[in-house]
């Protein structure tokens, strides 16, 4: 359990008399067996939780927890209250002080009941950024993050790989979402919802007007919409076999987009699916070379034979004179 979860789960139960586990999953947006795992990492700890089943029943955090949850200030229950981030994220919110204040203050209230254990901080550290990324340029968060917490419109100009130049965009933003070391805003367009990254948002302005965002919708529900959508939406779906030694390989860059269509290698490979957005995107079997061998359809063969030539023509070795 992460020192931020933790301090949102206590609030939680310290502020309630009685609180279900699904009530407890959808506060804190995990799942029902996270929840058993983190009363149960609680009850390990000494904590007095307790359960109990029934219509009238639920999760119950008795006195005498140890905890001083008044000591803190409104700034910092709220910076705390931001679940699963890495301190280099906090850092990018400006939330890093608030946040380790506010842990100080709990842990100067915890029993010694562990005093023979090493402290967690000690022998845990979580760095959620992708491998080999460059430090990302555009909009950071800090900056962004007073505006969204204003609920205005925005009007950003945008950068996108898909169009020729930056487009100017008046959006309605429900605030930044941070994906595997990329910080995103989710805003809607035209009562659209999209994700723009905010390295490409090169220029942004307060509109003086309040945020006109969908009925019924929050962050957390468009954003796992969104994410749904990017990971099971495509144009073109590619069979293929890829060679036993490469498969591993190949699910940690396409992920949920290859569905394997056997569990074991046969004596020519895994054979595999793989979904793509766009035709365009089977650019990304190149590195993996005769590795790879693609069946169907037709126009990614194409593709792929064409990308090949063009690549072959521009490392061919120069006539000599």
């Amino acid at each position: 359990m992460t020192p931020d979860r933790f301090f949102s789960l206590m609030l939680l139960l310290e502020s309630r008399d009685a609180v279900t586990t699904q009530e407890l999953a959808s506060a804190l947006g995990v799942s029902l067996r996270t929840i058993n795992r983190d009363l149960n990492w609680l009850r390990d700890a000494g904590l007095p939780v307790t359960a109990q089943r029934g219509r009238v029943g639920g999760v119950t955090l008795l006195p005498g927890s140890g905890l001083d949850l008044t000591r803190l200030t409104p700034g910092e229950r709220d910076h705390l209250s931001l679940t699963g981030l890495d301190e280099k994220q906090r850092a990018e919110l400006d939330a890093a002080g608030e946040s380790r204040h506010a842990l100080s203050k709990i842990a100067a209230t915890q029993s010694r009941r562990g005093h023979e254990l090493l402290p967690l901080t000690d022998v845990v550290h979580v760095d959620s950024r992708p491998w080999l990324r460059t430090r990302p340029s555009g909009t950071t968060p800090a900056s962004l993050i007073g505006t969204v917490r204003r609920g205005r419109r925005l009007r950003i100009e945008y950068d996108s790989p898909r169009e020729p130049g930056p487009r100017n965009l008046v959006v309605d933003p429900y605030g930044l979402f941070a994906k595997a070391g990329i910080w995103y805003l989710v805003a809607d367009r035209a009562q659209v919802p999209r994700m723009y990254r905010l390295e490409r948002i090169t220029a942004w302005k307060e509109v003086d007007q309040p945020r006109r965002i969908r009925e019924n919708q929050t962050l957390a529900t468009v954003a796992a919409a969104l994410v749904d959508q990017w990971e099971h939406d495509h144009a073109i779906e590619v069979s293929a076999t890829i060679h036993r030694t490469q498969i591993e390989r190949a699910q940690r860059i396409f992920g949920q987009r290859l569905v394997p269509l056997d569990h074991e290698a046969s004596a020519t490979g895994h054979k595999v699916t793989i979904r793509f957005p766009h035709l365009e995107d089977v650019r990304a079997l190149l590195p993996f070379g005769s590795t790879i061998t693609v069946h169907g359809p037709t126009e990614a063969r194409a593709h792929l034979c064409a990308l090949a030539t063009d690549l072959a023509h521009h490392y061919a070795p120069s006539p000599t004179s």
